[in-house]
C-alpha cells in the first residue's frame, strides 16, 4: 500500500541546465575531472593514500578536493548511523556530492570503506563510462589491525561495536577495480605514483613532470 512516505520528496523540480558546461570548466583547469574512489578495510590506507595524491596533484596546479569518510559524517551525514541501511544512504550521498564535484571540472578523491560492490556500482553509475576509477587498497586485516591506533578492531572482536567491517560485518572486495594498490606492503610514494600513472593512462592528466 502507497503512503505519503512514498512520494518523491521533490517531485515539482525541473533540472536546470547551465551555460557553463563540464567540458569548459576541464579546459580551464587543463584536466579532466574523475572520481577516485578508494575502497577497503579500515586501516587500509585509504584516507592516507588519498590525500598523498591529492597534495601531489596540487603540485601539478590540479583542481582536486578529498572526500574523508570521518570528515562527512561531521556535517553531510551526521544524522547516518552505521547499521545497512545507513552505510548505504551515506554512499549513496557521498555519491551525489562527487558527482557535482565532477561536473565541476574537480578531480574528486573519495575515501569510504564502501564495504557493499552494489552501493560501488550505484555510485559508478551515477556517472558516464570512465567518470568513476575505482582504486581497492588491498591490505590483510591482520595489518590494519596493527595499524589500528584508535582500537576499533580490538573492540569490535570484543562485541563493543556492531556492524564493523571485517570483523561483524562482510567486506566485499571489487571485482574489476581500475586499480589494486597493495597499501600494506608498497611504500606511500609508489602507491601515489601508481595512481598517477593510471590517471595519465585514462587522459585524466596531459603528462606528469619527471622531476
Amino acid at each position: 500500500m502507497s503512503t505519503n512516505d512514498d512520494k518523491p520528496k521533490s517531485s515539482n523540480t525541473v533540472w536546470h541546465h547551465a551555460t557553463v558546461t563540464r567540458a569548459r570548466r576541464e579546459n580551464l583547469k587543463n584536466h579532466k575531472s574523475a572520481i577516485l574512489w578508494f575502497t577497503g578495510l579500515s586501516g587500509a590506507g585509504k584516507s592516507t593514500l588519498a590525500h598523498a595524491v591529492e597534495e601531489k596533484l596540487h603540485q601539478l596546479k590540479c583542481s582536486t578536493y578529498v572526500l574523508d569518510g570521518d570528515n562527512v559524517r561531521h556535517g553531510l551525514c551526521g544524522d547516518l548511523g552505521f547499521s545497512e541501511d545507513d552505510r548505504k544512504e551515506n554512499i549513496r550521498r557521498v555519491g551525489n556530492v562527487s558527482k557535482l564535484f565532477l561536473e565541476a571540472g574537480v578531480i574528486v578523491l573519495t575515501a569510504f570503506i564502501s564495504p557493499f560492490r552494489s552501493d560501488r556500482k550505484l555510485v559508478r553509475n551515477m556517472v558516464l563510462h570512465g567518470d568513476f576509477l575505482e582504486i581497492y587498497c588491498n591490505t590483510p586485516i591482520e595489518i590494519c589491525e596493527e595499524r589500528d591506533i584508535k582500537g576499533l578492531y580490538q573492540k569490535a572482536r570484543k562485541g563493543e561495536i556492531k556492524n564493523f567491517t571485517g570483523i561483524s560485518s562482510p567486506y566485499e572486495h571489487p571485482e574489476k577495480p581500475e586499480l589494486v594498490v597493495s597499501t600494506g606492503e608498497v611504500e606511500l610514494n609508489e602507491c601515489v605514483e601508481q595512481v598517477l600513472r593510471l590517471l595519465q593512462e585514462r587522459g585524466i592528466l596531459n603528462s606528469i613532470p619527471t622531476n
